[in-house]
């Protein structure tokens, strides 16, 4: 079978299609609301436990000369597909020639492919050596293979073309754009048109930054997209850009660990790391320097009466602190720069990425925090600048544990709970983090443990003694 993916994420889902088009299953991905809401397994007593929801089986190529897609019957009400939220999912469809993007599609579980319609025969000869689900473009229409209308095609090239795109249009399910002149404000009406219909809405796509604007466009995205190439390194790229995006979906483990030792340093060239996105109470990066070892160091989201917040700003560490990246990578502080990408991570080990603005190296007075945790008796450390609007991030205590499983189980009252959890007695923050200037031996912060050894950035085995 096709890569099977059962993901019920928040972000990203993927899901097995109900379409009589996809006799193996298609990835989709959702884009789901500011806040998360899916129930997930708590695994041992661990709060932040790693959720891992993916379920990968190696693509089988096979003889089968029956197409099931040919033999199944149409049903256009079908093509709408739904989560277990009732959001709708993300789906991509390949347009290609080409045997081996036909092939790395497949691998990756992209299996409904578009042909021009004098083009039968290759979808019947790939039908032979894979199971897809072809489709055939024809006059200003998408056909299955019984010739049934499954999605109805348009060329946009000026403002008329889009004005002539309805929701209320009775024609088919779905509706393939092609975007000839501009994308960006194109895209954006298209959502703002189509946000209250049960119409899916693809956009053709000849290369992953394309795909990413309408995907992304208006925060929703559009519902699908077809990537029209004949070079397997797009449809490469496009996966990547799924499996990164759906990593904002699971919970990072993270450890709670005790502070051992407290000096002060002396004077550093520290990193400060203004992102493209605000965070909020009990958001940070995760920094160290060890890469076993990451901690959770806070923004500078709260207020004081001496500075104005910076909710953008995380003043990481010095210049050879390691800092966590998508990929469950790690990059030097030193090599960030604008346009980078880096992991946001809160107090409840909800995980989200973000782009960085700006880099600030500047010399300043430095605290060296060492800890441990219960488990593993190496000591893990960190260099920070000493100062108050420095601060590490704690794990949450008494009430706010509560709150935190209800968090987890409870989409509807996050609002509300994220509040309990994170405001106490007016707008007092409520163990949140601690500044560096006010820490002390025995209290516990929040770790990210991994494996130590990496090369340029990729975790690997090997032996190392970091010290």
């Amino acid at each position: 079978m096709a890569l099977l993916s059962h993901i019920c994420i928040s972000h990203f889902t993927s899901t097995v299609p109900s379409s009589p088009l996809s006799a193996s299953p298609t990835t989709f991905l959702h884009l789901s609301s500011l806040f998360p809401c899916s129930t997930r397994n708590i695994r041992g007593i661990n709060l932040c436990s790693n959720l891992n929801f993916l379920h990968s089986e190696k693509t089988l190529l096979r003889h089968r000369h029956n197409n099931p897609c040919f033999s199944m019957a149409s049903s256009s009400c079908c093509w709408t597909s739904l989560d277990e939220t009732g959001k709708r999912s993300k789906r991509v469809w390949i347009w290609t020639n080409n045997k081996q993007v036909m092939i790395a599609a497949v691998e990756r579980g992209w299996n409904t492919f578009i042909f021009p319609s004098h083009h039968r025969q290759l979808a019947h000869d790939w039908s032979s050596i894979a199971v897809i689900c072809p489709l055939f473009v024809s006059e200003g229409e998408i056909l299955d293979g019984q010739n049934k209308r499954v999605a109805t095609f348009f060329d946009v090239s000026k403002p008329e073309e889009l004005e002539g795109l309805r929701p209320d249009d009775e024609q088919a399910e779905n509706i393939v754009v092609n975007l000839l002149d501009w994308q960006v404000i194109p895209a954006e009406n298209i959502i703002a048109a189509f946000q209250s219909s049960r119409k899916t809405v693809f956009a053709i796509s000849s290369n992953t930054s394309e795909a990413q604007v309408f995907l992304e466009a208006l925060e929703h995205g559009l519902d699908g997209i077809v990537m029209k190439v004949e070079d397997v390194e797009p449809v490469l790229e496009l996966k990547e850009y799924f499996d990164r995006r759906m990593e904002e979906s699971s919970l990072l483990s993270l450890t709670k660990a005790t502070v051992t030792h407290i000096q002060v340093a002396g004077m550093g060239d520290r990193v400060c790391v203004d992102l493209c996105s605000l965070m909020r109470p009990g958001e940070g990066l995760l920094v160290g320097s060890f890469a076993r070892g990451l901690f959770l160091v806070h923004s500078e989201c709260l207020e004081s009466n001496y500075i104005a917040s910076r909710p953008f700003r995380v003043n990481a560490g010095p210049v050879h602190a390691y800092v966590a990246v998508p990929g469950g990578r790690t990059c030097y502080l030193s090599e960030l720069k604008s346009g980078k990408e880096v992991v946001v991570v809160d107090q409840q080990c909800q995980q989200r990425i973000a782009i960085v603005g700006r880099v600030k190296i500047e010399t300043r007075p430095l605290i060296l925090v060492e800890a441990k945790v219960e488990s593993d008796n190496h000591t893990i450390s960190i260099l920070l600048q000493n100062a108050e609007t420095v601060a590490l991030v704690c794990p949450p205590k008494g009430d706010s544990v509560f709150f935190f499983f209800i968090y987890i189980f409870s989409g509807i009252l996050l609002s509300f709970l994220k509040c309990c959890l994170l405001h106490h007695s007016g707008n007092t923050l409520l163990k949140t983090a601690i500044p560096v200037t006010s820490l002390k031996v025995g209290d516990e912060v929040l770790l990210r443990v991994q494996g130590c050894a990496r090369h340029t950035g990729i975790e690997i085995q090997e032996f190392i003694v970091e010290k």
